[in-house]
C-alpha cells in the first residue's frame, strides 16, 4: 500500500498469488468466535512480518520525564514529613491510598476499549501528585513570603486563598500537565475520552498529595473526631472533585484531538477548558464558607455536586460509547475492502466480540492469547487512525501508520490461529 493513499478509501489489499488458504474467523453456533480456514480470497495479501519502528528517542524523553516527575512526588513527601512527622505522614499516606483506589479503578474502566499507553499513565500521576502539587506548593509559599515581606501593607485571607488562589494555580498546574501528555503521546491522543483519562489521572495523582496532606493535619491537630470528618468529607463525598474539575480540561484538549489541532492551536482549547474547571474548583471551595453546619453543606452536596457528578458519568459514557462506534464504523469499511471479514467487525469492534474473543483466547496457549489481545488493540489503533485520514487529517506519518497497523493485524491474525503467513517464519 502506498502512502499517497486517498484518506477517502480504505486501502485495497493486493491480491496474493499464492494459493494456500488464508485464516479468517466465523461465528460458530455457540456464539463463540472460533478460529477457522476459509476458502482462498483473491483480495487477501500476503505480508512479510512487519518490523516496528524504533522509539528509543520516545523511550528516552519518558525515561527523563517520569523519573523528573517522580522526584517532584518524592520532593512533596520530604516537604510534608517536614512538619507532618513521619508516623503522621504515612498514617495520611495509607488513609490517601482508599481514594486513590476508586478513582484509579474508575479510570482504569474507562480506559478498557483503547488502553493509553502505560508510561504515559505513570507520568499523568506522577505529574499530579508530584509537579502539580510542588507548583501549587511553591506558589503558596511566594504568596506568603510577598505578605510577610510587605510589613502589613498586604493582607492574606483563607477565602482569597481557597477561592482564588488555590483554583487558579491548580488548575492551571494540573491542565498544563494534559496539555504535555497530548504533545509527548499524540499518536495515541485521539480524542475526549483520551484527555478524560489523563486529566483524571492528573488529578488523582494531585488528590493523593493533597489528601496525605489533610489527613496528617487532622492527625497531628484534631485526633480522631477531626480525621473521621476530613476523611468522610474527602474520602467519601468528593474522591472524583478533583476529577470533575480537571476533566474539563481534559475534554477540551481531546476536542482539539479531535479536530486534529497542533500543539499550538490545542492552547486555546486548552484555555478553553481552564474557564469550567477553575469555575467548578473555586464554587467547591467556596462553598465552605458560605455554609455553616454539617446539614448545610451536606444538602449542597445533594443540590449541586452530586448532579455535577452524575453529568460528568453522562459525558464519559457517552464518549466511551462513541469510541466503540467509530470503531465498529471504521472496521467495516475496511471489511468492504476485503481486509477483514463480517465475524472479525463483529469480534473486534463490539464489547460482547471481544469478551468472546478474549474468552477463547484464555484457553489457548500463551502466545495465543497474546496475539488475540494485540489482534483486538491493533484494530482498535487502526479504527481511530483511519478515523482521523476520513476527517482530513492525513499525513504521510499516518498512512504510513496505517500501513503499519494493516501489517501488524495480518500478522496478528495468522499468529493467533499458529498459521505463519506465506514468505514469514514462525514467531519465536
Amino acid at each position: 500500500m502506498s502512502p499517497d493513499q486517498p484518506s477517502g478509501q480504505p486501502p485495497q489489499p493486493e491480491p496474493t498469488p499464492s494459493s494456500q488458504t488464508q485464516p479468517r474467523w466465523s461465528s460458530a453456533t455457540s456464539g463463540q468466535y472460533l478460529p477457522v480456514l476459509a476458502s482462498p480470497s483473491p483480495v487477501q495479501p500476503v505480508w512479510s512480518r512487519p518490523v516496528r519502528p524504533s522509539r528509543t528517542g520516545a523511550i528516552v524523553l519518558g525515561t527523563v520525564g517520569i523519573v523528573l516527575a517522580g522526584l517532584a512526588l518524592f520532593a512533596v513527601f520530604v516537604y510534608l514529613t517536614t512538619f507532618l512527622g513521619a508516623g503522621a505522614l504515612l498514617f495520611g499516606l495509607l488513609l490517601a491510598l482508599v481514594p486513590l483506589a476508586v478513582v484509579l479503578l474508575a479510570v482504569r474502566w474507562i480506559d478498557r476499549w483503547d488502553p493509553e499507553p502505560r508510561p504515559a499513565l505513570i507520568f499523568a500521576f506522577l505529574w499530579g501528585g508530584g509537579i502539580s502539587a510542588v507548583t501549587a506548593l511553591v506558589f503558596d509559599l511566594g504568596v506568603q513570603i510577598t505578605i510577610a515581606a510587605s510589613s502589613g501593607a498586604l493582607a492574606g485571607s483563607d477565602f482569597a486563598s481557597a477561592v482564588i488562589q488555590a483554583p487558579i494555580v491548580e488548575e492551571i498546574a494540573k491542565g498544563f500537565g494534559v496539555l504535555v501528555v497530548f504533545r509527548a503521546v499524540r499518536r495515541h491522543f485521539n480524542g475526549p475520552l483520551d484527555g478524560v483519562i489523563y486529566a483524571a489521572t492528573i488529578a488523582a495523582g494531585f488528590a493523593f498529595s493533597e489528601n496525605i496532606q489533610y489527613f496528617g493535619l487532622a492527625v497531628t491537630d484534631g485526633g480522631g473526631h477531626n480525621l473521621g470528618s476530613t476523611f468522610l468529607l474527602r474520602g467519601v463525598f468528593s474522591p472524583f472533585a478533583h476529577v470533575t474539575f480537571t476533566i474539563c480540561t481534559g475534554l477540551a484538549l481531546g476536542m482539539a484531538a479531535r479536530r486534529g489541532a497542533s500543539t499550538g492551536g490545542a492552547f486555546g482549547f486548552f484555555l478553553l477548558g481552564l474557564v469550567p474547571a477553575i469555575a467548578l474548583h473555586a464554587v467547591w471551595n467556596g462553598a465552605t464558607f458560605v455554609l455553616t453546619g454539617n446539614a448545610s453543606i451536606l444538602m449542597y452536596y445533594v443540590v449541586v455536586q452530586v448532579p455535577l457528578f452524575i453529568i460528568a458519568i453522562l459525558v464519559v459514557v457517552f464518549f466511551r460509547r462513541q469510541e466503540a462506534r467509530i470503531t465498529l464504523r471504521r472496521l467495516h469499511e475496511y471489511s468492504q475492502a476485503g481486509w477483514f471479514t463480517a465475524d472479525e467487525v463483529s469480534m473486534l469492534g463490539t464489547g460482547a466480540g471481544r469478551r468472546q474473543a478474549l474468552a477463547w483466547g484464555a484457553r489457548q496457549t500463551r502466545a495465543r492469547k497474546l496475539a488475540m489481545r494485540h489482534f483486538i488493540a491493533d484494530a482498535t489503533r487502526l479504527a481511530f487512525v483511519r478515523d482521523r485520514l476520513v476527517r482530513g487529517q492525513g499525513t504521510p506519518a499516518l498512512h504510513a501508520r496505517e500501513a503499519r497497523l494493516l501489517g501488524l493485524l495480518m500478522n496478528d491474525r495468522s499468529e493467533v490461529l499458529g498459521q505463519p503467513l506465506p514468505g514469514t517464519a514462525p514467531a519465536a
